[in-house]
């Protein structure tokens, strides 16, 4: 039976080994592990244990789950300075930017109301209403879903202010797809156009999975989305000339009344 004392040294033993194994990892190894969780071996704590007496769909699952985590994880090159690629975050963050349905609505609305031509205001009034149908239904499926984002550099201020809740699907891929076909479709007449047009959309969605804002699962979808987002705009295009007939039935309406 040991003594007190002894207990007592056992144990300052093991707290200094403790101490003395910590310092013995590399400073900078220490901060890139605390300042980029997304590298940091229990980043992504989430339980894909498969069990035999699951159902054939449920193991299916977890297994396209677990994959999509991975691969996602190998993409997400830019997600902090310390990271493989972090010398081009800013790079792949302006790309970013350009997605953001911040600056394409108010480029769009001011195109829209400073005039010009006939063609080019119905043109700017399709490409709101898609903004605007992108920004709806995005929210909705993100509400519906509610799968949280992946783990972000919280030392990122701009990040942590601007970054969403939920992450499925992605509205940067399903809005840079719904206007490069857009554009495709009504502006660009060349194909030097279309090349940079359908390369910025390509970049956008790949600027989500390289900054680590998204899952692969995400960005596919988004992606899937914006292409037939375009297709109920193309559908449902809105002329100049239904819209003032339709202002001019309402006005004689009110005239009436």
């Amino acid at each position: 039976m040991s003594s007190p004392g002894s207990r007592r040294n056992s144990c300052r033993g093991a707290a200094a080994g403790s101490r003395a194994s910590s310092d013995s990892v590399p400073p900078g190894r220490r901060r890139a592990s605390s300042s980029c969780p997304y590298f940091s071996p229990g980043a992504q704590a989430e339980d894909f244990s498969v069990s035999l007496s699951q159902p054939m769909f449920a193991i299916t699952l977890r297994f396209l789950l677990a994959v999509d985590l991975w691969l996602s994880k190998k993409l997400g090159v830019c997600a902090c300075e310390e990271s493989p690629w972090g010398g081009i975050r800013p790079l792949v963050r302006l790309v970013e930017f350009s997605g953001h349905v911040v600056p394409w609505l108010v480029g769009a609305v001011y195109t829209l109301l400073r005039g010009g031509s006939v063609a080019e205001q119905e043109l700017m009034l399709n490409l709101t209403l898609a903004l605007i149908l992108d920004l709806l239904l995005v929210r909705a499926v993100k509400t519906l879903v509610r799968r949280r984002t992946p783990v972000q550099n919280r030392s990122d201020i701009l990040s942590a202010f601007f970054m969403e809740r939920y992450s499925f699907p992605s509205g940067h891929a399903s809005r840079a797809t719904m206007c490069a076909r857009f554009f495709l479709a009504q502006v660009a007449d060349t194909a030097s156009m279309r090349v940079l047009v359908v390369s910025w959309a390509v970049l956008v969605s790949l600027s989500r999975l390289l900054l680590a804002r998204h899952y692969v699962t995400d960005v596919g979808f988004g992606l899937a989305m914006g292409y037939c987002q375009y297709s109920v705009v193309e559908r449902l295009w809105v002329t100049w000339d239904s819209l003032q007939d339709l202002f001019f039935i309402r006005l004689r309406e009110k005239a009436i009344v």
